[in-house]
This record gives structure tokens, C-alpha cells and sequence, in this order.
């Protein structure tokens, strides 16, 4: 099994002095219970619970001390109180609203013992006046594999250490863009990528994929608010996938006949379980980003892989030199927009893109990084500076002169000029290194 950065993740919080339970939040099948259990290796015990069991679930129900049922944990494991550092990991907690509430005394009677939670449907409980442990836990964000886990569980470990060196070899740079364009073509679902490795056989992904889709069909019932609600958000699910990477309007979404309202509640119901993001346009270029609610929203989903098998892409990726070529350049949209949200664990991270406000402009950067106090525009293409016009748009109106183009060119910096004339660095980064734009921008000179 390959490693996933999130175990880093995992032991920086473990090595906090006033250190909280972690709650996991992430979508079904993202290896959240994979990844806890590789990180238990680091500690004496581990106890894994899973409160979709009854037999579980029923220990955090009983109307007991909370040392009870501390001492009831360590019974039914057949582990000792004593016995070392112990890791509790709690799966699906969103189904014992008790164990949610009871995660604080953790914090505050048991602090020696280490706690992670994880639900997939975890979100979806929040609006049921679960009396969720405020100020005494912590969140941490789980995604599909980044470019870099992908690498690695492929077998290409020292291909992965050259990823830390933006001025990659020129052989070294062909062969990253061939394997990012695999990336980009199965995604970074843990499953698929662990069979992948194995058989390199997309025909064998197929079933995966028809299996994940149909998980998050079953999940249905789980997000909706009532009976009425099922039928819409099955809807947006059977959909979402071949839909994603453009923008979308409520109203009649996926050629349904249902209205926005029904459409919108249906969306943030899938949302909160992870599967989509709807990211609303900036229509300004001030800094901070604020995005516009009143615009169409462009769809992301969890993972580009998806999309690619739902619209039947893949072959056309394998044989394409350019994945910017493809599918109206979505695809290579999607996956960077995908890395970009991976390359952060907090809950509270968002990735955000720009469109003119004037309604006679079609003007649309495809990316902005909130960086500095500046809003840098991140444009992916594959074509020359002078038809990035949107970007031009962009830094005409804006207070600095610095912008990103990721491309599946070599890494450089260039002085660029908009067709107005105003002059601008441009920080070309090839596909593989978009975890690294922030440190990439940190060396520009101002």
C-alpha cells in the first residue's frame, strides 16, 4: 500500500501538547479508514470502532460515567488501560449522535488517549441539532489521492522525490507528464488507483467506477431531508458526474423538469456529504476573494476519474498528447482545480475562479490564488501568452503584475505584456507541480 501525506498530517496533531480528537471529514471510499489504520502502526494499541455495527455502537448508547465507558472501550477490544500509547479510531460516527456529543471528554478527562473520528455522512448531521462538541475537536479534510500518493503507490518513488525540484530534468519532465496524464485519466479514488498499480488495466477500472457511482446512489436516502427530497438529489448524483467542470444553472438542471429551488437544496445536500463543490465566480480582482452567489457556479466533483468514465473519455486521453486538448480542455481544468483543493487539509479551504462583471465579456480566468494579499490568476492552457486573453483582462485591472500559467510545458518565468501593454511575470508551471505554486511564487522577486 502506498503512502498518503495525510499520515504527516495526522502526526502533527498527534504531537500537539493540547492536543483535541480529529474528526475526518471527507466522501465515502477516499481511504479514510485505510489511512487510520496505516497510522495505528506508530502507536502500541489501536482500537477501531465502527458505529454502523450495533453491537458498537450500542457501547457509546448506554447511560453510563464517561469512565465506564472508557474501561467498556478497552474490555470489548481486549486491550489494557495501561497497555501504552492507544489509538481510539471511531467510523461513522454520524450514526450515534451520543458518541458525537461524548467526544469532548475526551478531550477533557482522557487527554492521554488518542481519537479520531471519520463519517462520510458527517456533514449531514450538523443541520439535526446534534450537540456537536464545539472548541474541543478539530477537523482535518481528506481528498482522492494527490498526483503525489498517486506516483508513489505506482512504484515511482524516485519520480515523486523530484517533484520537491521545480527545474526537473528535461527526460525526468517527459516522463511526469506521461504519468500525470494517467493521473488525470483514472483520478486518484484510493481503489482505483491501488488496481491500477497492480494490472495498469483501465478495462479493470470500469466496475470500480460503476460500483463507487452506484455506493453514492445507495447513500441517497442518507442525505435527504425527507421522502420528496430523494428523488432530486438522486437526480443531481446520476448527473453531477457527466456534468462536471462547467458551469451549471439550477433551473431544470440535467434537462429535468425540476425547478431551481428544488435543485439548489438538492446540490448543498450532496455537498455537504463531499461527493461536489460548487465553486461560485469572483467578479472583482480585490483582494479578499469574494465570490459572487448571484452567478452560475461551476461544478467540481470529488474526482476528475469519474467524470472521464461517466462521458467516456479515457481512451481519448490515453492517446492525446495534451490533456488540455481534451474535452474542451475540462479535464485538464478539473484535475488541477482537484490538486489544488488536495493540497490542503483544512475544512476551511476553498479554490475560487474569476469572470468578467461586465455581462457583454465572456472573460474567465480559470483559477485565482488568494496569495499575499493579492489575487494571482491561475490560467491552464496550452497556447502561446498572446492567447491567454482573459488572463490579460485580468491583470489589466489588477493591483500587481504577477500570474500563473500551468501548462505541460517545462517550469520557467517569463515577462509577459497584455494587449493594452501592461507588462507582467508569468510563472509557468508544468501540471505535476501545481502543489508547489505557493512556494513557487515565494521566490518571485517583487
Amino acid at each position: 500500500m502506498f503512502n498518503r501525506d495525510i499520515i504527516n498530517e495526522f502526526r502533527k496533531w498527534a504531537q500537539k501538547r493540547n492536543r483535541k480528537p480529529l474528526v475526518i471529514r471527507g466522501a465515502r471510499q477516499v481511504g479514510k479508514t485505510t489511512v487510520v489504520r496505516m497510522f495505528s502502526s506508530e502507536f502500541d494499541q489501536y482500537i477501531s470502532l465502527n458505529l454502523e455495527r450495533d453491537e458498537e455502537r450500542i457501547i457509546f448508547e448506554r447511560n453510563y460515567p464517561f469512565s465506564d465507558l472508557v474501561i467498556s472501550l478497552f474490555l470489548y477490544s481486549g486491550k489494557k488501560r495501561e497497555g501504552g500509547r492507544t489509538l481510539i479510531f471511531i467510523d461513522e460516527i454520524q450514526n450515534s449522535p451520543k458518541a458525537i456529543s461524548l467526544l469532548r471528554y475526551f478531550y477533557e478527562d482522557t487527554p492521554d488517549l488518542y481519537v479520531i473520528s471519520a463519517g462520510s455522512l458527517l456533514e449531514t448531521v450538523l443541520d439535526k441539532k446534534i450537540s456537536f462538541p464545539v472548541g474541543r475537536v478539530e477537523y482535518m479534510a481528506m481528498h482522492p489521492c494527490n498526483f503525489r500518493e498517486y506516483l508513489n503507490a505506482n512504484g515511482q518513488e524516485q519520480l515523486s522525490e523530484i517533484l520537491d525540484n521545480p527545474k526537473a530534468p528535461g527526460f525526468a519532465h517527459d516522463l511526469l507528464i506521461s504519468w500525470f496524464r494517467k493521473y488525470a485519466t483514472t483520478g486518484g479514488m484510493p481503489e482505483v488507483v491501488a488496481s491500477y498499480a497492480n494490472q495498469a488495466d483501465l478495462t479493470a477500472l470500469q466496475p470500480i467506477y460503476d460500483t463507487l457511482i452506484q455506493s453514492y446512489m445507495d447513500d441517497v436516502e442518507k442525505y435527504a431531508k425527507s421522502s420528496a427530497q430523494v428523488q432530486y438529489i438522486r437526480h443531481v448524483v446520476g448527473n453531477a458526474f457527466g456534468e462536471a467542470g462547467s458551469k451549471i444553472t439550477f433551473e431544470k438542471f440535467a434537462n429535468s423538469a425540476y425547478r431551481s429551488r428544488e435543485m439548489k437544496e438538492a446540490f448543498l445536500a450532496v455537498e455537504k456529504a463531499m461527493l461536489l463543490k460548487l465553486i461560485y465566480p469572483c467578479t472583482s480582482v480585490q483582494f479578499p476573494a469574494n465570490p459572487n452567489l448571484v452567478r452560475k457556479p461551476r461544478l467540481h466533483v470529488v474526482d476528475t476519474g469519474l467524470i472521464n468514465h461517466v462521458k467516456g473519455l479515457m481512451g481519448e486521453l490515453v492517446f492525446s498528447e495534451n490533456i488540455s486538448d481534451v474535452y474542451r480542455g475540462i479535464i485538464a481544468e478539473h484535475i488541477v482545480g482537484q490538486e489544488l483543493r488536495t493540497s490542503s487539509y483544512s475544512v476551511l479551504h476553498k479554490i475560487h475562479f474569476w469572470i468578467r462583471e461586465k455581462k457583454e465579456s465572456s472573460a474567465e480566468v480559470d483559477y485565482i490564488l488568494p496569495w499575499q494579499g493579492k489575487l494571482i490568476p491561475i490560467e491552464v492552457k496550452s497556447g502561446t501568452i498572446g492567447k491567454l486573453r482573459s488572463l490579460h483582462q485580468f491583470m489589466d485591472q489588477v493591483p500587481h503584475s504577477i500570474a500563473v500559467r500551468v501548462w505541460q510545458g517545462a517550469s520557467s518565468i517569463e515577462k509577459a505584456r497584455t494587449t493594452s501593454g501592461k507588462e507582467f511575470t508569468l510563472l509557468n508551471l508544468p501540471f505535476y507541480l501545481v502543489h508547489r505554486i505557493e512556494n513557487e511564487l515565494n521566490k518571485l522577486p517583487f
